[in-house]
């Protein structure tokens, strides 16, 4: 039965890919299929499928679908004001054309700190096609480290959700933890990230623009100047660093309330827009028709990306009601292995199965956890990041990161997996590898 369930879910992955390449599917469509193949094939009840599908959309869109409005609202303001690109010459500036690449990895490392993964991606995607535009460079070198910083941040670094949980499961030390995690992540980030980039750049040259938030050219006598941007940029950042850190600003818990209400993404991304409208629309002379207008424009094409997005969380969930998540657990602990491996090996098969980073880190901790409870001798911070090593692997089809990085970089599907999934997979092994290293002296 478990060789079964394997076959199955290998098989619905393959029609995944071959509706979106070879049928010319719409993804949504493509996913939506998929998992109802895999639900009826895995010998799911009829009456829990509708159900599976229903909450995995809206399990993903519950946390995603004002993030994704919100943040693309304040690109496209950044966009039509010329916001990012009075960033992009200032960058480009300052960094000169060969740095830009180390440039971005650090602005991703650093916004990726306190900001959900998605969230990051929306507030980094502006400047990085403002670059592009810019510098007429192949986007690939500009975005991937970027993106390479924000996903390694968000995989081993607290207070990220899956690292927190694992912290919590293990009962590992969150300081060592943060301490170990900045070590593996600025190497591992640098492979995966600036370094890779300048690799593929040459080899994968994409077809289409980006065309989710499109950037047009500006007198630089009518834009906005780059500090005003850069604050319009970083305020949702640092308006989660309020939530993130509101027991060290203050020890009155109605402040502490306030301060985690205005640190979500959600409400920091709003506050933010309303920022954005007045400091990059009225006060530049935009009239209210205009800025709805704008913001109209912006949320039309993020329908697309939303219902691909439902799509993919729908696929997770089916995945883990049919069993599979439980199948390929059990397959990894009759390894018997050491626990930093197997927390490993069990975090890259789950993520591969689920393609939820999250579902990963905390599963994996979970199954681990009773095992390494009888043992001598494990670093339980060490353990927290292998974990959350493996949790970052091979991001494909079932992953909304996937999709995100796909759809707002205007990537076809060959494109996204030779890009996205091979730098998460590098980000994954040679953090793996660090942590190794780290234990043989640690």
């Amino acid at each position: 039965m478990d060789a079964y369930l394997l076959i199955i879910t290998v098989l619905s992955i393959v029609l995944v890919i071959l509706g979106v390449s070879l049928f010319k599917w719409h993804a949504f469509i493509s996913l939506t299929v998929a998992s109802l193949f895999l639900a009826i094939f895995s010998g799911m009840s009829w009456d829990k499928i509708v159900l599976g599908y229903e909450t995995g959309v809206g399990g993903v869109m519950g946390h995603l679908v004002g993030i994704l409005a919100l943040g693309t609202i304040l690109g496209k303001m950044l966009a039509e004001s010329g916001g990012g690109t009075s960033i992009a010459n200032y960058f480009i500036k300052i960094f000169g054309p060969k740095m830009l690449p180390w440039a971005m990895f650090i602005s991703g490392f650093v916004v990726g700190i306190p900001v959900f993964f998605e969230v990051g991606i929306l507030i980094l995607l502006p400047l990085v096609i403002s670059i592009h535009h810019a510098s007429k460079k192949n986007i690939l070198l500009i975005a991937l480290p970027a993106i390479a910083g924000l996903s390694i941040v968000h995989g081993v670094i607290p207070p990220h959700p899956g690292a927190i949980a694992a912290i919590s499961i293990y009962g590992a030390n969150l300081g060592t933890v943060l301490f170990y995690g900045l070590i593996v992540a600025i190497p591992s980030g640098i492979i995966a990230g600036p370094l890779f980039a300048q690799w593929i750049h040459k080899r994968v040259i994409p077809v289409n623009e980006p065309k989710l938030i499109e950037v047009e050219e500006k007198d630089p006598a009518t834009i906005p100047g780059p500090g005003l941007s850069s604050f319009v940029i970083l305020l949702p950042v640092i308006l989660l660093l309020f939530g993130s850190f509101a027991s060290f600003l203050t020890k009155n818990a109605a402040v502490q309330h306030v301060f985690t209400f205005i640190g979500s993404p959600l409400v920091a991304l709003l506050i933010s827009v309303f920022v954005a409208y007045i400091l990059l629309g009225f006060r530049l002379g935009n009239t209210k028709d205009q800025i709805r207008k704008f913001t109209e424009d912006s949320i039309l094409p993020v329908g697309s990306i939303i219902i691909i997005i439902g799509a993919g969380g729908a696929f997770k969930q089916i995945l883990i009601d049919s069993g599979v998540a439980d199948v390929i657990s059990r397959m990894a602990i009759h390894l018997s292995l050491s626990p930093l491996i197997l927390a490993f090996v069990i975090a890259v098969l789950i993520r591969v199965a689920t393609g939820s980073a999250t579902v990963a880190l905390t599963t994996a901790a979970g199954i681990v956890a009773p095992i390494v409870s009888h043992m001598t001798g494990v670093n339980l911070e060490l353990l927290v990041i292998a974990t959350g090593a493996g949790s970052l692997f091979a991001s494909h089809v079932n992953d909304a990161g996937f999709w995100m990085v796909k759809e707002y970089l205007g990537l076809s599907l060959k494109e996204t997996f030779k890009t996205w999934t091979v730098l998460e997979s590098i980000l994954s092994v040679v953090a793996f590898g660090m942590v190794l290293i780290l234990n043989a002296f640690v």
